[in-house]
């Protein structure tokens, strides 16, 4: 599986590079909000920083303008992947940037319906939301299941990159599942280390160690 980075925060995105952490960045207007810098500046920094696929989402809902922006996208780096809203109007701007070559993550995916639709789209990632389904009482996870199991029945290659992770349960749920890759905050992949049990072990080792007075 592929941990994407759910961030616009160069620091952040680059600690969990170093970590081996880092096969990929999502951002969204949200996040570029937050980060609180010029967008293209902060774009082509995260671009040049990561290797992978990363997602920069237009913010438009006309065909015309999201295909304008799309363009705007794509030439800042050969990694970008052009976000679109899952709407009849970003399916078509998909397709015609799919038979352009440009590869599309189609994002607020909440149905496997619309995931069918994303692929035959071309769409190279589909984005489905696991915790805002969870929000409302619909399993998050069941929804990357149901997804898996369509498009290995019909060899779609569209690739399941789950999105909206808000805990280690959902990275590990959407792995067993089948996701290619997720995308979280930087502070859900930062907890995946953790366990009290291992921080218990590596306490009574040390201290153990300490008592044998020895060295290695």
């Amino acid at each position: 599986m592929k941990f994407f980075v759910d961030s616009a925060n160069i620091e952040e995105i680059t600690k969990l590079k170093n970590l081996g952490l880092a096969d990929g960045v999502t951002t969204n207007p949200s996040l570029i909000l937050k980060a609180g810098r010029n967008f293209q500046s902060i774009a082509k920094d995260i671009c040049e920083l990561i290797e992978g696929p990363v997602s920069l989402e237009v913010s438009s809902s006309s065909i015309d303008q999201m295909r304008a922006e799309a363009e705007k996208l794509r030439v800042i780096s050969e990694n970008v992947v052009v976000k679109l809203p899952m709407t009849w109007n970003g399916l078509k701007v998909c397709r015609d940037l799919a038979n352009s070559g440009i590869k599309v993550n189609m994002t607020l995916c909440f149905t496997a319906n619309q995931a069918i639709l994303a692929a035959k789209a071309g769409a190279e990632f589909v984005s489905p939301f696991v915790g805002r389904l969870d929000d409302t009482k619909i399993d998050g996870v069941g929804l990357i299941k149901e997804i898996r199991t369509i498009y290995d029945n019909y060899s779609f290659r569209t690739k399941i990159l789950a999105a909206s992770i808000r805990s280690l349960e959902h990275i590990k749920n959407c792995a067993i599942a089948g996701a290619e890759a997720v995308t979280a905050p930087p502070a859900i992949l930062r907890e995946l280390v953790s366990h009290p049990l291992t921080d218990k072990g590596l306490e009574i080792f040390l201290s153990d160690w300490e008592k044998s007075n020895q060295k290695i």
